[in-house]
C-alpha cells in the first residue's frame, strides 16, 4: 500500500511542497512505493495506521528525503516591460519586474500565485523556475522614446526581487537602471537584497536630483526565523547595512516592515522600526501578510513545518484580521486588514513612527526632468 509522503523542508527553499497551479487539470501527490524507506519507519504506517510511538527515533529525520532542487532560468519573451498597476491600494503606480519567480523563496510571498499563469507550481517551482527577460532594456528604451508616452514613476521589484541572486550574473536591473538614468526617469527599488549597494554609482546621482528612492524590506530582526522565512534573501543585519550604505550615499531609504504577521514576526514591529532608523531609512511603511490563492496553503504547511506549537495560533489571529477568512481581497482593506488586532497594529506602528522621528509625508520622485531617449542612435530635435 502506498503511504503519501509527508512536507518535507528543503534545504535552502522556503516552500515545503511543490502544489498544482489553480489552473491546471491534474493534480499529483507524493507517495512512498516501498522505495525511499519511510513507511519501514514506522510499521504502523505500513499497516495504514497511525503509529503507537511518535518519537524522534521512530521517524526518518528532515534531510532523509530530500531533494535538492537547483535553479533553472528560462527565457522570458514578453514584447513589453512596463506595466500599468491600476490597484486602488497601491497609487496607480508602473512597474518593471526583470524576473518571474524568485529565487529568495519567501514563504508568505504574495506573487506566488502568478507562477500559475506559466504552467508552474507556486510552491518549489516559484523559487526555482525562474523566468528572465534578456532583452528588457532594449524593450524599455523603445517604449520610453514613445511620442505618446506619459511620464510617471516606476517600480522596480513591485513583484518578484528585482536582485535577487541571479541578478548578480544577468545584471538586468543593473541595465534597466542605467537606460532611467540616461533618461532621468524617476524609479523606485523594492527589495530584501544587499546586492541593491552594488548600484549606487547610478542610484546616487539619480537621488541627487530627485528621481531615485529604494525601498528595504525588514521583517524581522532574528536571523534564525529570518533564515526559515526567506531562506536565500540577506540576512537582517545586512539589509540594514544595506539601509547604512544608502542612507550614506544621499539615497533615500524606506523601510517596509511588512509583512507583519501575527503572533510570528508582529512583536517585533518598534524594535524593527528602530533598528531601521539607525540605520538611515527615514520613511517607513508596513502591511499585514496577505495570503492569496495557494499561498494559504503553502503557508499552513510552512507553519506546521517549522512552528508547529503556534501554527493554530498564528493561523487564528490572521483570521481575525480578515473576517474569519485567511486573506480578503477587497482592495480597501488587504494591505491592513479589519478587527480589533489590525487598528491595534495600526496604531503601534503609527506611535512607534512618530515618537523615533520618521518623516510622516512622503516625498514625491520628480517626473520633470525626463528627457526622451534617443532613437535609431539619432538625437530627436523635434517631436
Amino acid at each position: 500500500m502506498d503511504i503519501e509522503l509527508p512536507p518535507q523542508a528543503k534545504k535552502g527553499r522556503g516552500a515545503v511542497s511543490t502544489p498544482m497551479g489553480r489552473f491546471e487539470r491534474y493534480a499529483t501527490r507524493a507517495v512512498d512505493d516501498g522505495w525511499s524507506g519511510y513507511a519501514k519507519a514506522s510499521p504502523d504506517r505500513q499497516a495504514g495506521q497511525s503509529p503507537q510511538d511518535e518519537s524522534e527515533t521512530s521517524r526518518p529525520g528532515p534531510d532523509e528525503f530530500e531533494h535538492k532542487f537547483k535553479t533553472n532560468l528560462h527565457i522570458d519573451t514578453s514584447r513589453s516591460v512596463i506595466n500599468e498597476i491600476d490597484s486602488p491600494d497601491l497609487y496607480q503606480m508602473r512597474s518593471i519586474n526583470p524576473y518571474r519567480g524568485c529565487e529568495h523563496g519567501c514563504i508568505y510571498c504574495f506573487a506566488r500565485p502568478s507562477h500559475g499563469f506559466l504552467g508552474y507550481s507556486s510552491g518549489l517551482d516559484f523559487e526555482s523556475e525562474i523566468f528572465y527577460k534578456p532583452d528588457a532594456p532594449e524593450i524599455l528604451r523603445k517604449e520610453l522614446a514613445a511620442k505618446n508616452y506619459a511620464v510617471k514613476p516606476i517600480t522596480l521589484g513591485s513583484n518578484t526581487d528585482c536582485y535577487q541572486p541571479v541578478e548578480r550574473e544577468l545584471k538586468l536591473t543593473r541595465r534597466i537602471l542605467e537606460v532611467l538614468a540616461e533618461c532621468r526617469h524617476p524609479v523606485a527599488i523594492i527589495t530584501k537584497s544587499a546586492l541593491v549597494t552594488r548600484d549606487i554609482d547610478l542610484l546616487a546621482p539619480m537621488a541627487a536630483q530627485g528621481l531615485a528612492n529604494v525601498y528595504v524590506s525588514l521583517t524581522t530582526l532574528d536571523p534564525e526565523l529570518a533564515r526559515l522565512m526567506e531562506p536565500r534573501a540577506a540576512a537582517p543585519y545586512r539589509r540594514l547595512a544595506t539601509m547604512k550604505k544608502l542612507a550614506d550615499a544621499g539615497i533615500p531609504v524606506t523601510a517596509m516592515t511588512a509583512p507583519l504577521i501575527p503572533a510570528l514576526n508582529d512583536m517585533e514591529v518598534e524594535k524593527l522600526l528602530g533598528a531601521a532608523y539607525e540605520a538611515g531609512a527615514r520613511e517607513a511603511h508596513y502591511g499585514l501578510v496577505k495570503l492569496p490563492y495557494e499561498v494559504k496553503d503553502l503557508f499552513k504547511e510552512w507553519l506546521e513545518t517549522h512552528r508547529p506549537e503556534r501554527a493554530a495560533h498564528v493561523l487564528s489571529m490572521i483570521r481575525q484580521t480578515r473576517g474569519g477568512k485567511l486573506y480578503d481581497a477587497d482592495y480597501s482593506q488587504r494591505s491592513r486588514g479589519t478587527g480589533v488586532y489590525a487598528e491595534l497594529m495600526a496604531r503601534r506602528f503609527k506611535l512607534a513612527r512618530k515618537r523615533i522621528g520618521y518623516n510622516l509625508e512622503h516625498k514625491d520622485l520628480r517626473c520633470d526632468l525626463f528627457r526622451p531617449p534617443e532613437r535609431n542612435g539619432q538625437i530627436e530635435l523635434f517631436r
